[in-house]
């Protein structure tokens, strides 16, 4: 298989290429934000729509006071064309918080005794819809699109050079795991600081003092030590708590500024 490993290659680099996008937001803290298609907004309000029926939206005041406070400072700071804000809390233990296209978004109860403060939880909501607004959803699928077309694109040379059906399987295996591990994990682990940033910067003009968001992680991080997580970072979606903590504070000098020139 030797003979096949840099068409390997060349199809990842085409396939990570191809999904390299301008940053959603910069080193002067300018936000870029991503139009998302009509289609993903409507599919989003039909997600969010079940989701609905299948939680149970939680009645819990306090809980629900607090979203509003936070989403009513968020929502003017935040540029998402024809958005049909939405902000639920839905009951259930698991700390957990989405948001979809068309400006729907959901937290979980169990969320809240780790945002605990409004500036918490405008962390917590502010990079949920930071992977909005950044259209994360739309750069996965063309990523994933990237990704199946390198996928063809080396079968096809395996093909030509002769390789038997095994070896074209083995080949295809072989170009499974580097895809993940190589570009999609890291791409989605990418996009997770990218949405960081972004929701410090969203913060900083709703008037919450970004530094709020390291305290806010520092206490995620705490909550995932007692769960035991410890999957090395090369194989998660997410990046280690450690990683986001640490750019966010080399971040944290440009949300300032945009948090003191209100």
């Amino acid at each position: 298989m030797k003979r096949f490993y840099t068409p390997i290659l060349g199809a990842l680099t085409l396939s990570f290429y191809a999904c390299m996008a301008p940053p959603a937001v910069d080193q002067s803290g300018n936000v870029r934000v991503t139009q998302t298609s009509a289609s993903l907004q409507a599919r989003g309000a039909e997600e969010f729509a079940l989701i609905k029926k299948k939680k149970k939206v939680s009645t819990n005041a306090t809980y629900n006071a607090q979203l509003r406070r936070v989403a009513a400072r968020l929502k003017p700071v935040i540029n998402l064309p024809n958005a049909r804000w939405e902000f639920v809390v839905f009951d259930d233990p698991t700390p957990n918080a989405f948001a979809l296209p068309g400006g729907k978004v959901g937290v979980h109860t169990g969320m809240f005794k780790i945002t605990q403060t409004d500036a918490g939880l405008a962390t917590v909501v502010g990079h949920e819809i930071a992977h909005v607004t950044s259209n994360h959803v739309g750069k996965q699928q063309m990523q994933r699109l990237g990704l199946v077309l390198g996928a063809i694109a080396l079968d096809q040379v395996a093909r030509h050079n002769g390789a038997s059906g095994g070896e074209r399987a083995a080949i295809a295996g072989a170009y499974g795991t580097a895809a993940t591990v190589g570009v999609a994990l890291p791409h989605s682990r990418s996009h997770e600081l990218e949405a960081d940033r972004v929701g410090t910067i969203y913060m900083a003009k709703a008037g919450y003092d970004p530094r709020e968001a390291v305290k806010m992680w520092k206490r995620f991080s705490a909550y995932n030590a007692k769960q035991g997580r410890n999957t090395p970072e090369f194989l998660r979606t997410h990046p280690l708590d450690s990683t986001r903590i640490r750019a966010l504070e080399n971040f944290m000098p440009v949300a300032m500024r945009e948090y003191n020139r209100r």
